[in-house]
């Protein structure tokens, strides 16, 4: 059974390829299938838009698809995904998304002299610990947005504000819900 899984995932190629190779690992381990290819597709401004995995199941039964579908929902992947070729659509994942756009163009010179958007990622991965973390990036022409994914987008959000209130780096930055 070859079936296709559009992650609403904003995810890098390699970073795709991280989550295609766990999937292939357990799908080797089962003896359950393969993973045939994958892609990433892009917004016109080269913004990820989601990602695709196709997936090879050795049996085309209801249980087997049951199993990849509670697999997918097991290890993690956002909310708003789908899994195609089965007929309807089936929806998948559990994850919840938050798109952090750093302001890379308005700032004054200095600020971007003397901090650091790896701090920025380290504060807010511990600010988020235990219910997100840092999957994916994108680096624009006017702002870098660093994608997370966890149990809850509203808690992610309110465990990252004091930091971005605080930072300078931070400002004229924007938080969008992606998954």
């Amino acid at each position: 059974m070859d079936l296709t899984l559009k992650l609403n995932a904003r995810f890098q190629p390699k970073h795709r390829f991280e989550l295609e190779d766990a999937l292939q690992e357990i799908l080797e381990k089962e003896q359950a299938g393969e993973i045939t290819g994958g892609g990433t597709a892009q917004n016109p401004n080269g913004e990820i838009a989601y990602c695709d995995i196709d997936i090879y199941l050795t049996e085309d039964t209801p249980e087997r698809l049951n199993w990849l579908v509670s697999l997918l929902n097991t290890i993690g992947i956002p909310k708003g995904s789908v899994l195609q070729g089965t007929g309807p659509e089936i929806e998948v994942g559990t994850l919840e998304g938050l798109a952090y756009y750093s302001n890379g163009a308005d700032l004054p010179d200095e600020i971007y002299q003397t901090c650091d958007i790896n701090y920025v990622i380290e504060q807010m991965e511990q600010a988020m610990e235990g219910i997100g973390r840092m999957y994916s990036y994108w680096e624009g022409s006017t702002y870098t947005a660093l994608y997370f994914y966890g149990t809850s987008f509203a808690e992610m959000k309110e465990k990252i504000e004091p930091f971005i209130a605080s930072y300078p780096l931070c400002q004229k930055s924007r938080i969008e819900q992606i998954a």
